[in-house]
């Protein structure tokens, strides 16, 4: 299993890391026995938020007593110095720690700087000071304030969506952390459940040094497949850059990535899983995308307002009213039996 090191963090891990935003949809002594079953299996590095409801306090009463073996990472959504130091102390009290290895910025709009008026970087470097902080770092999903984010030189790692079916301007960032000696975590390697491969995904990553894949685990089965690479890494041979050059040909142009920004939709649609729908029924089958309730949310597309908020929100400039009348269509078309899934 290959080693990386997180830029200048120092912070060296096996590069099979846990995402825990899922183990907030399962119970306390389900999260706890997925949680414990990662440490036995050989990962070091769990990545979390306060935005994640209780996920935080899952990883807290998993990890009681062996904080020196593991490195946490969190989240902090606030956007005031206030909010900042509550969501940090409430992190700190819910994972019974007294300090966080990684503290980031959670799904910023803006790069924030040392005097910039908002007072939040000074908000980190106080943490810092304080110890109950260790690194900086920020998560994203503009590719504009990424990039300024790397170059300010501020941050220590940057979090952002990454998978065998990014583009070149998500891997131009990849490049730029590696050159401003600055680590690169990477959320949604699975694509938010478009990617149904994880040997593919895993192989994938390893051509990189410096960035770590979390995956989102919310099952023990889903960890166990996760854990079977720790020994048997895939290689990322002939046979899998085949697969992924297949895969990205099908999803060559305009789709959504479900990141949400877009959201909420002043005509209450689910955008981030309705502007997909097609892919997900196909990449992702569930027969719960064709059940009564997301026939019901589908529908809602019948009342868009053309509005165009999501479309000026949207990071990846996709026309969003467009795309949700397309996968509309076809959703019918696939209830009304006229196309097989």
């Amino acid at each position: 299993m290959k080693m990386i090191t997180l830029g200048t963090t120092g912070i060296t891990v096996p590069q099979n890391a846990f995402g825990a935003l899922p183990v907030q949809r399962v119970n306390m002594d389900t999260a706890v026995q997925i949680l414990r079953r990662a440490y036995e299996g050989g990962m070091r590095f769990f990545d979390t938020a306060r935005a994640y409801s209780d996920s935080e306090e899952k990883l807290g009463h998993a990890f009681e007593g062996m904080r020196d073996k593991i490195f946490i990472a969190s989240k902090t959504m606030g956007r005031t110095p206030k909010d900042f130091k509550e969501q940090l102390d409430t992190s700190l009290r819910l994972l019974k720690t007294d300090y966080l290895d990684i503290y980031q910025f959670h799904c910023v709009d803006q790069c924030y700087r040392p005097g910039d008026g908002t007072g939040m970087y000074e908000c980190m470097l106080e943490a810092k000071e304080q110890g109950k902080i260790r690194h900086i770092g920020v998560t994203s999903h503009k590719l504009d304030v990424a990039k300024e984010c790397i170059e300010s030189g501020l941050y220590e790692t940057l979090q952002f969506p990454f998978s065998y079916i990014s583009t070149e301007k998500e891997l131009e960032l990849v490049r730029m952390c590696k050159e401003h000696n600055m680590g690169f975590i990477a959320m949604k390697g699975l694509a938010g459940g478009l990617i149904n491969n994880s040997r593919a995904a895993f192989a994938f990553m390893t051509q990189f040094d410096h960035v770590l894949p979390i995956w989102g685990i919310q099952k023990m089965s889903e960890l166990e497949e996760w854990l079977s690479y720790m020994d048997q890494p895939p290689a990322l041979d002939d046979e899998i850059l085949s697969f992924i050059e297949k895969e990205k040909s099908e999803l060559i142009g305009d789709f959504c990535r479900g990141c949400g920004y877009c959201m909420p939709c002043p005509a209450g649609i689910l955008i981030n899983n309705c502007a997909r729908m097609s892919l997900m029924v196909r990449r992702a089958p569930s027969k719960a995308w064709l059940n009564e309730t997301w026939q019901e949310n589908m529908k809602k597309i019948e009342g868009c307002l053309h509005c165009n908020q999501c479309m000026k929100k949207c990071p990846y400039q996709l026309n969003t009213p467009e795309l949700l009348q397309k996968n509309y269509e076809d959703y019918k078309k696939i209830l009304a039996g006229e196309v097989q899934v």
